[in-house]
C-alpha cells in the first residue's frame, strides 16, 4: 500500500535583518533548520526557499 501524505510541510523562516545583511533560519515542522547569512534581498531569499523548500506551505 502507498501512503499518501494529507498535510503540506511547512516552512518556518526568522529573518534578523540588518543594513548590509541578513541572519535568516529556516525550519521546518520535521527539522530544526539551517542558519545562514545572505544578501538583504528578497529576491535571493524567495529563489533559496524555492530551489531547497520547493513543496513547503511558509507560514
Amino acid at each position: 500500500m502507498k501512503t499518501v501524505p494529507t498535510a503540506q510541510p511547512k516552512l518556518y523562516i526568522g529573518i534578523d535583518i540588518h543594513k548590509l545583511s541578513w541572519k535568516v533560519h529556516c525550519a521546518t515542522d520535521l527539522f530544526c533548520g539551517k542558519s545562514f547569512s545572505m544578501p538583504p534581498e528578497a529576491k535571493t531569499l524567495y529563489d533559496y526557499v524555492q530551489k531547497n523548500f520547493k513543496d513547503h506551505q511558509v507560514s
